[in-house]
């Protein structure tokens, strides 16, 4: 592939500073890199549809992370929580250079592979779109198209972006020949991942107001085509045809319940009169479009799916809990194993279902990205377990935990206690002791008490203690003998 590696071009960016600018012999003009506002940035690629905006953000120090291979790398801003802009590389007449000092311009030594050429006019700036001296790349990927997210009303996962380098734009294409251009943070995210607010949902998951004007026109158009900016210039990933469901102002909500066998209510309001419904809530559930009933249901969260047949609009859907005040577990011998009168699947439910897990006071979370895991697949405590760097058992044998899940309406409390117990050996053996540890767990149904785990390490064994004693005392005496006769 022509694409170079987008860090070696970033090095010689900020070696700039170093080294004096050249005029192109033939031309007058010289090459460097500026702060380039978004709004001028894109004024050229998408035939000044509208006017860009700069990207507020309320993420602490996300907006930061500019430098060479992270998160926003490539970008400015106002050091008070907004991007500005990408700092990119330019062409311009040597006698604008001086112009050009409030936009951070700095001079590079040689012509790069791809730049805008900007001219300065008064206070206004014209940039054109990217000159790309290896010409534009074209590949064919793949997208997914998400109606879903926490970070607007679309999100695309798209397939076969320019890895391993810097993205300095992107701009989405669609069928009608519409063009988005999508800023970072905001819009540009990890992995090929973008999204955008149309306009129904304009907050995203840390709070932020999401900008959605120029964005309103994407609702049910067809996606074609992705175009990335780099260092390197333009890469165009063909994605196929991806239709952006229409979103709207509906609402899918469902009560919470009791677990076993039951029904619960169910309110759609705000659909499109030709929106076809098809609703589901997975197996055992019956749903219409006032209420969901069920049978031997166990605890947890359920999800209802509202669909629309004829795929012209976005799916829609709701979770309900359905709960009890059981406790169908209980500790023993280093696990959770299910307690009296319940079985091995109630048992596996809840601890499928774990949510905290509250160690001598201090919570930790048992799912998400940031989880830590203290309570394995089977009930097993993780004795060994780590939240970062740091151990989350104190090694100290002496624990209360205190565990919730989600359908339970009542956590489960137990405490684990180390003691030691003298045991008596014979003398062939020698003697020792060993350590073994009491446990007590405690709920509103249950208590129990275990013993130490048979598989703990073992420190020495007991019956080597003398012959491993003469030996040393051996070796002393014949060293003490040799030093005398010499």
């Amino acid at each position: 592939m022509k694409k170079t590696a987008s860090i070696i071009c970033a090095a010689v960016c900020a070696a700039a500073t170093a080294i004096p600018f050249s005029a192109s012999a033939d031309s007058g003009k010289v090459y460097g890199t500026m702060n380039i506002p978004y709004a001028d940035f894109y004024s050229a690629e998408i035939d000044n549809a509208y006017a860009v905006d700069a990207v507020s953000s309320a993420t602490e120090k996300k907006w930061s992370m500019n430098n060479a291979g992270e998160l926003v790398a490539g970008t400015y801003n106002d050091s008070k929580g907004t991007i500005l802009g990408v700092t990119f590389p330019v062409e311009v007449d040597s006698a604008d250079v001086t112009k050009l000092e409030k936009y951070g311009f700095k001079a590079l030594d040689s012509k790069p592979a791809a730049y805008k050429e900007v001219s300065v006019s008064g206070d206004a700036l014209t940039v054109s779109k990217v000159i790309d001296t290896n010409g534009e790349q074209n590949v064919s990927g793949s997208a997914t198209v998400s109606t879903s997210t926490r970070y607007g009303d679309y999100q695309l996962n798209v397939k076969g972006y320019p890895e391993e380098t810097d993205l300095y734009g992107v701009i989405v294409n669609t069928k009608t020949g519409d063009k988005y251009a999508l800023r970072h943070l905001e819009n540009i995210w990890r992995s090929g991942q973008l999204s955008w607010s149309a306009g129904i949902t304009t907050k995203e998951v840390h709070g932020n107001e999401l900008k959605y004007d120029n964005y309103a026109s994407s609702i049910g158009k067809t996606v074609t085509s992705v175009t990335f900016i780099t260092l390197d210039g333009y890469t165009t990933v063909d994605v196929g045809e991806q239709y952006l469901p229409v979103k709207f102002k509906g609402e899918v909500k469902a009560e919470d319940a009791s677990a076993g066998t039951g029904k619960t209510s169910l309110t759609l309001s705000g659909f499109p009169a030709d929106y076809k419904k098809n609703i589901s809530a997975g197996e055992g559930f019956n749903a219409s479009e006032t209420e969901i009933s069920y049978t031997n249901a166990k605890p947890g969260s359920y999800t209802v799916n509202v669909t629309d047949e004829i795929g012209k609009y976005a799916p829609m859907s709701a979770s309900f809990i359905l709960s009890t005040a059981d406790i169908p577990v209980k500790y023993s011998d280093g696990k959770l194993v299910k307690a009296d009168g319940f079985s091995d699947d109630d048992a596996a439910n809840f601890i499928k279902n774990i949510k905290t897990v509250e160690l001598n006071g201090t919570p930790y979370n048992a799912s998400g990205k940031r989880s830590i895991k203290i309570v394995g697949e089977d009930g097993t405590i993780d004795f060994a377990a780590k939240s970062g760097e740091n151990d989350v058992f104190d090694g100290s044998g002496n624990y209360s935990l205190t565990i919730t899940a989600t359908g339970y309406t009542e956590p489960y409390s137990f405490e684990v206690k180390a003691e030691t117990e003298p045991q008596s050996t014979s003398a062939s053996s020698g003697s020792t002791s060993a350590k073994s540890t009491s446990t007590t767990a405690s709920s509103t149904k249950s208590s129990t008490t275990a013993s130490s785990k048979s598989d703990s390490p073992k420190t020495g064994v007991a019956s080597a203690a003398i012959p491993t004693a003469f030996l040393v005392l051996a070796g002393a005496a014949a060293f003490a003998m040799r030093k005398k006769n010499d």
